[in-house]
């Protein structure tokens, strides 16, 4: 146990450097972008879905609480909401990068993402298109609201922002390591590895029950597991598109109408499996 402490250390100690960077160029990002990714959205009518998923890939604080706001408000369609949701990557893209991950792998999954998104809001909206869609005036104002309820990214700077954001991921990510490791200890890697990865569907409803977490450490579980050979990249797109961060706890809390709610949830989580498994079955 001292030997997988030790280890599970040391490999984590090792990313905070390339997490700090990653985190300081999102933020830079965030910063430059945010207002104007949301006046995009605001305006983007019947190409919502398709500027949904490819602005949902752009590392910004609380993008998809802000389209959550959008959605309550019915400034935006269900289908640009679920676009977004489904390109979302929350914590993913810092880990892959921090991990030292292939471009070209991080890269397909991203379009992956963006076209799932695209093409599951765009027909979304198709069949839903006599719905009308109305901006609430009584609606308050809405502002940014950041994913990671610790932030105030907003008001705080760069530097500090993203020391915050590496503090946090760090540790998320040296606790989820040290369970893992110790769970492949003491069970076997081999016996993980035929219950997941051998038995059909598993592997993938696990990743996407996860992703029903609203918070960033599923995002961290998900790719962590890949990255450790326990689940397949398409069982991680599955947990990754159902997962949106905080979107779909903000989207319960503004949006009254519950059973629409639960059918956006229902929407992820059946995209997810069915994406999943056929990703698996192509890749």
């Amino acid at each position: 146990m001292l030997e997988i402490l030790e280890d599970t250390t040391l490999d984590t100690l090792k990313l905070i450097p390339f997490l700090f960077i990653t985190y300081i160029i999102m933020e830079l990002i965030e910063h430059h972008a945010s207002e104007k990714t949301e006046n995009v959205i605001k305006k983007s009518g019947k190409y919502g879905p398709v500027l949904g998923a490819v602005l949902g890939i752009i590392p910004q604080c609380g993008f998809s609480a802000v389209a959550a706001n959008f959605y309550a408000a019915r400034i935006i369609t269900m289908g640009t909401l679920i676009a977004i949701f489904l390109s979302t990557s929350d914590e993913m893209l810092p880990i892959l990068i921090s991990e030292g991950a292939n471009f070209n792998l991080i890269l397909q999954i991203l379009i992956i993402k963006v076209i799932i998104g695209m093409t599951v809001g765009i027909i979304l909206d198709l069949l839903l298109r006599k719905r009308n869609i109305k901006k609430n005036k009584n609606q308050e104002e809405i502002h940014q609201i950041c994913e990671h309820e610790h932030c105030n990214c907003e008001k705080e700077g760069v530097i500090k922002s993203s020391l915050k954001h590496t503090v946090q991921i760090f540790i998320y990510i040296f606790i989820i390591s040290l369970v893992l490791n110790t769970l492949i200890y003491l069970i076997g890697e081999d016996r993980i590895t035929k219950l997941i990865l051998n038995i059909p569907l598993v592997g993938t409803i696990i990743a996407a029950t996860i992703g029903i977490i609203p918070n960033c450490a599923s995002s961290v579980i998900l790719t962590e597991l890949f990255l450790q050979n326990i689940i397949t990249i398409g069982s991680m797109i599955a947990g990754l598109l159902v997962n949106s961060g905080l979107g779909i706890l903000i989207l319960f809390k503004v949006n009254k109408k519950y059973k629409e709610n639960f059918a956006i949830l229902g929407i992820l989580y059946i995209v997810g499996i069915i994406s999943g498994i056929v990703l698996d079955l192509i890749i």
